[in-house]
This record gives structure tokens, C-alpha cells and sequence, in this order.
């Protein structure tokens, strides 16, 4: 239950998120940035951090950088530096990690956020490149003991930190969402949580409401998922306020998160960045992006999401949920539009994408953009719906058979026989025979009892192996029964 002092305080939220960005390579070196190897095997001397070896900066993950930083609106710096980032922990190998301090990439910034049923632009103070550590791993049973595991050491990571602007759970959340859309969007990260690629730390303070001043802030870690998130904001919020209203003082600290207890727990005194001693690189060349790039990246920006969502909306005249869904990934937006460009209703191709296309690719386990249903499949198999050639069931028939085949609808129609049957004399022998089999069901309706004719058109159905269209079933079968 929430604690009712909380409602006097504030609170006051920036986040850190670390993203690791989709390269072949590691920022420094050659080794492969891939999930899932066997421990310590992507490694070599440099991402060990071996004496006399020497890193050299993965363009691909500067390019990346680039491009997340411009579709956030930053400023690109003309001129830009890497660091050393001095701490001692067992999964950090060179006891240092090359980050980048006072010269940032990017910065000054800001992401669009819908939460509460409002929007409001959140600023991004800044965004920049730098490597991650490695891994500790720990065994638990009678034997015990902790391992480290280096193949994570040296992935190129994109640190992406905001104003403390956020004043709420809610909104924290919504923050991070849309800006792992936005990442997907371009292209530059899976940011898959499950997988560590995308993280984030949150600082949090309360201050009483109305109060310009910032409270005493504190770090959360350890948060794995968005409703770890939500979770442990509330809780430690909640916590803060409770300590103020009982006259304790809030400790500037790094506190985890365990989501089994629901609780933030004291991790340790929280570092200012004298502590980390920060002293330019001196194996890595500044950066100095060519105006050429930066502009050829620029041209490269997709419509963002959020923009785009509203734009379904209004063009389309689709309801807020379909625009939401189908907005959601980039390559799921393409292929609706395409399929409208190829001639499908907006809405009719909505239904078909959202229901039975992207049910099928989660059970395939495949992208959208393996799909063998063309956009004009789906134009083709929309306008034999409306036409009354095919009815509602079987165009989900036809449906499945399109995608596991990549056939037409129409040639999966005539070979099927699945053509809707609008025959009216056809129809009316059809009602017929039934209402002559299923007297009591006719007198029943004739008596008020308006469930009766639906399994009266149940039974059509069945008789004509689904084939009936159901509007002019209910007409035959009404002036039928009078």
C-alpha cells in the first residue's frame, strides 16, 4: 500500500540508459560482438587490455552513435574525445574502461513521450560511446565460487542520459520505451533487455511539491525489464518520502534492486566523477566527424515513431491501439503502408496485420519481413472480402495458406473452393431444408427467443460448408420466418 506522506514530495527522475549497439565487431577491436558464445572466447589482447596492444575505433559503432544522436535531436560535436574511466572491479580488465567525459559525442537533445495520456519532450542531456565490461558469473551448490566471463568486455556501448525531468514511475517508463523504439527504428540496437543490450540506472530525489530546489539523489540499479522499472522507482520514491517524514536524512548513495523482496537495498557511497580520475586516452585519436557524414546520416532519418503513429491516425482514420501497434516496429509500419499503396482498405489491412499476420509470425519466429505474403497479397485478399467474394473465416483460411505457401488469394480460392456463396435462389433452397430440419429452433424464434436464429444461421453455415454469406443468410432466414 502506498505510504500518504509520498503525496507531499515530488519526485525528481533522470535516467542513464546503456544500449548496446548492433556491430559485427567490438568498438576497439576485431572480436565478434555476438550474444551467447562460450565464456572468454570472443576475447584477444586488446579487449584483455594485454600490454602493447593498441585499440583502434570501429567505425560502424561511430556511425551508430552518430545516427542515434541526430535522430534524438543532439548536437553532433565538431570535435570529440575518448577517456579513461579509472575503477577496480573483477570484470574490467585493463581496471579502467574507455569512455568519454567532458567532450561528449552528442548532446542537447530531447525524446517525445506519451504518459498519463499527455505529451511532453524530455530532455537528453547527452549521448556518447564507450566500451562494455565484462561479466561476472556465479555457481551456486556445494562447490560455489564466481567466474568472469570477458566477452562482453569491449561491446560498443551507447550511454544515452537524460534531464531529470521525469516526475514519475509512469513516465520513466514510457521514456524508456519509446526510446528503445526509436533505437529499433534506426536500426542500431535489438535493445533486448533479456539479453542485457538494453539497461538502464535510474537518479532519483524527491523535493516537496512546488519546491525548485533538488532533493538528495540516489542511484538505482539492477533493473532488468520495464516493470522492474516501474517497480523499483515507486518503491524507492515511496521509501524516500517515508524517511523525510519520520526526520531521517537521505543518503547519496547506489542502491540494487531485488525484485524477489520488491525492495532497494545500500550498495555503496555514490561515486562523483573525481573518483574515477578521468584523463584523456592517449592510444585514440579525437574524433572529428566529417560534415559530409553527419549530414549523409541526417538525410537517413526515418519518421519518428510517435510522429508517425499520429500520422496513421490522421491519414488513415485509423483508431489510436492500430496505429499504436502497427507503429511499434518500423518494418511492420513499411509493410502496412505498403499494402495500402498497393490497394488494401486501411482498416481491412489494420485487422489482417495485427490479427492473423502477426499472430503467425510470432508463431513462426520470424520477422515480417520474411513473410511470404507480399503487401499485394494482402491488397488482393482485402478486396475479395469487401467484393462479398469471400467471407470473414475462410479469408483467415486463405490467410494461413498465403503465408505458408506464397500463394495468391485468389488462385487459394478457386483451387479451395472457398468462394463465398451469394446465390440467392441457392440460398433460400439452402434455409429451406434447414428450417423444415429445425422446426422447434423456428418456432422458437417466431416466439421472441432471438438466440434461435443464430444457430439456425449456425446450421446454414454448416450446410453450405461455410461458404454462405451471412448478411443475406439473416435476410432469406428473417423474411423467411416473417
Amino acid at each position: 500500500m502506498s505510504d500518504p506522506s509520498a503525496a507531499a514530495y515530488e519526485a525528481v527522475i533522470g535516467l542513464e540508459v546503456h544500449v548496446h549497439l548492433k556491430t559485427r565487431s567490438k568498438v576497439f577491436c576485431g572480436c565478434p560482438a555476438s550474444f551467447g558464445a562460450p565464456p572468454n572466447t570472443n576475447v584477444c589482447p586488446v579487449c584483455l587490455g594485454l600490454p602493447g596492444s593498441l585499440p583502434v575505433l570501429n567505425e560502424a559503432a561511430l556511425r551508430s552513435a552518430l545516427l542515434a544522436g541526430l535522430m534524438l535531436g543532439c548536437r553532433i560535436a565538431p570535435f570529440s574525445k575518448f577517456d579513461r574511466k579509472n575503477y577496480f572491479y573483477p570484470d574490467l580488465p585493463k581496471n579502467y574502461q574507455i569512455s568519454q567525459y567532458d567532450l561528449p559525442l552528442c548532446a542537447g537533445g530531447g525524446l517525445e513521450i506519451e504518459a498519463d495520456g499527455r505529451r511532453r519532450r524530455i530532455g537528453i542531456t547527452r549521448v556518447h560511446l564507450e566500451e562494455d565490461a565484462g561479466r561476472l558469473v556465479h555457481t551456486e551448490g556445494g562447490a560455489g565460487g564466481s567466474g568472469v566471463d570477458f566477452n562482453r568486455t569491449g561491446v560498443p556501448l551507447l550511454e544515452i542520459v537524460s534531464e531529470p525531468e521525469l516526475r514519475g514511475p509512469e513516465e520513466a517508463v514510457a521514456y524508456l520505451k519509446e526510446l528503445r523504439r526509436t533505437l529499433r527504428y534506426i536500426g542500431v540496437s535489438d535493445c533486448d533487455m533479456e539479453k542485457g543490450s538494453l539497461r538502464c540506472d535510474a537518479n532519483v530525489s524527491i523535493r516537496p511539491r512546488g519546491a525548485a530546489a533538488l532533493g538528495v539523489k540516489v542511484e538505482v540499479k539492477n533493473m532488468n525489464s520495464f516493470r522492474a522499472v516501474g517497480k523499483a522507482l515507486a518503491h524507492e520514491i515511496e521509501r524516500q518520502a517515508r524517511a523525510l517524514a519520520e526526520g531521517e536524512r537521505i543518503a547519496r548513495e547506489t542502491r540494487l534492486w531485488e525484485a524477489e523482496a520488491g525492495v532497494t537495498r545500500p550498495m555503496r557511497g555514490k561515486e562523483e566523477a573525481h573518483d574515477y580520475r578521468y584523463f584523456p586516452d592517449p592510444d585514440l585519436v579525437p574524433v572529428v566527424p566529417a560534415a559530409a557524414l553527419v549530414e549523409e546520416l541526417r538525410a537517413s532519418l526515418p519518421e519518428p515513431p510517435l510522429r508517425r503513429r499520429d500520422r496513421f491516425a490522421d491519414r488513415y482514420g485509423l483508431p489510436a491501439y492500430d496505429a499504436e501497434v502497427l507503429t511499434a516496429e518500423r518494418e511492420t509500419a513499411d509493410y502496412f503502408e505498403a499494402c495500402v499503396a498497393a490497394g488494401a482498405e486501411p482498416k481491412a489491412a489494420s485487422n489482417l496485420i495485427m490479427g492473423e499476420m502477426l499472430r503467425l509470425l510470432k508463431e513462426a519466429g520470424i520477422p515480417i519481413r520474411e513473410a511470404k505474403v507480399a503487401p499485394a497479397g494482402i491488397a488482393e485478399l482485402t478486396r475479395l472480402v469487401a467484393a462479398g467474394e469471400v467471407s470473414g473465416t475462410a479469408a483467415k483460411e486463405v490467410f494461413a495458406e498465403m503465408f505458408a505457401a506464397g500463394r495468391g488469394a485468389e488462385e487459394i480460392v478457386r483451387a479451395r473452393g472457398l468462394a463465398q456463396l451469394s446465390d440467392e435462389g441457392e440460398l433460400e433452397r439452402v434455409v429451406g431444408e434447414v428450417l423444415r430440419a429445425n422446426p422447434q429452433s423456428a418456432a422458437d424464434y417466431r416466439a421472441g427467443k432471438a438466440k434461435a436464429l443464430g444457430f439456425i444461421v449456425g446450421r446454414v453455415m454448416k450446410a453450405t460448408k461455410g461458404r454462405a454469406n451471412p448478411g443475406l443468410v439473416n435476410k432469406i432466414l428473417k423474411k423467411a420466418l416473417g
